[in-house]
């Protein structure tokens, strides 16, 4: 009993930051879940948050409490994490269910969110959440029942890439993409595939009107396919009505597993930039005819220097908007930022 009471004091007399607060896998993981909780039940005293959290929404800063705080009402079934345990970054992408309008839908609407959460000493200092209101969307990931599993599979310890090697190959996807022009280096295994809000839109079967007709050639099209593989797609230079893709912040890096989470900003200028030349001088005219963003989070699997798996989740958003997280030349700024703070 004396002995109980004395390690019991001892600790209590221990500076807390000498007290075992470093948080792993299991803990960041653990925390999402305690922070997902809260938010369906509209409690934020129900999150380990700190004194001066800060919250954004759809690149909105609210007080915790406001927003989809008070709509949310329960969890979907799909779960993908994302821990960087170096800079205490937990991310994740997973489905939701907020409330409907028909009082029968008493499960609610699914609806598709990612989010990223900084903990700092087992308390959530920074909250970033992406919602995307598409119920298909949500509907897509729940289909896929679980991540899939090069999500969750480790990279054997002699095959992991660094950090800075995870960004900057995760960054050449980017980079190709913007104002893509076919001659870029695309660092893609073969069997690369990439999911936009749980829809696959690499190596994708023939849908609707491309039902019976043969595969598009990427040599001779004239709008980039579904059906094409990564590299196909980056080669055939069909994405150049990509404007900018800017506010590259790269959020949670998990080296163990080869994962890079990513928020980022598609903008699509319209006008003038609709109309470009292929490599082999094929004219395009291609893309949204008005300004348009896409706000959106994206998940890379890297191996041996290559991409191997995408996932996306997007949603569009006033053209220009910014992350709230940022300032307004980064928000601008097409440069890539390790916005973790561990190296």
């Amino acid at each position: 009993m004396r002995a109980t009471l004395f390690i019991a004091v001892l600790l209590a007399a221990t500076p807390v930051s000498a007290q075992d607060t470093s948080c792993d896998r299991a803990c960041l993981e653990h925390t999402v879940d305690q922070f997902l909780d809260a938010f369906v039940k509209h409690d934020p005293a129900g999150a380990p948050l700190t004194r001066t959290v800060k919250y954004t929404e759809n690149g909105q800063k609210l007080p915790p409490g406001d927003g989809s705080w008070r709509t949310m009402v329960g969890r979907g079934t799909y779960r993908l994490f994302v821990s960087d345990v170096k800079a205490g970054q937990a991310g994740f992408i997973g489905t939701m269910r907020e409330e409907a309008a028909s009082p029968e839908n008493r499960e609610g609407t699914p609806v598709l969110i990612a989010l990223r959460l900084k903990v700092e000493r087992r308390q959530i200092s920074e909250i970033e959440l992406l919602v995307v209101r598409n119920e298909m969307a949500a509907r897509n990931c729940e289909k896929l029942g679980a991540p899939n599993h090069l999500f969750v599979e480790t990279v054997p310890a002699g095959e992991r890439m660094s950090r800075a090697d995870l960004v900057k190959t995760a960054n050449m996807y980017f980079s190709g993409m913007q104002r893509n022009d076919g001659r870029g280096v695309y660092p893609f295994t073969d069997d690369c595939d990439r999911f936009e809000n749980g829809a696959r839109s690499t190596n994708a079967p023939p849908r609707g009107n491309e039902v019976g007709k043969p595969r598009p050639d990427p040599k001779t099209a004239t709008m980039y396919s579904g059906q094409w593989t990564c590299r196909e797609q980056f080669e055939s230079g069909l994405l150049h009505f990509v404007s900018r893709i800017r506010d590259r912040r790269y959020v949670a890096i998990d080296e163990e597993r080869g994962l890079v989470l990513s928020f980022a900003f598609f903008d699509h200028m319209g006008g003038d930039t609709r109309h470009y030349a292929t490599p082999d001088g094929r004219q395009i005219a291609a893309g949204p005819t008005t300004p348009w963003t896409w706000e959106l989070a994206e998940l890379f699997r890297l191996e041996k220097n290559k991409i191997r798996r995408i996932e996306a989740v997007l949603t569009q958003s006033p053209y220009g908007m910014d992350s709230g997280w940022s300032s307004r030349d980064d928000g601008l700024s097409d440069r890539a930022r390790d916005v973790t703070g561990a190296r």
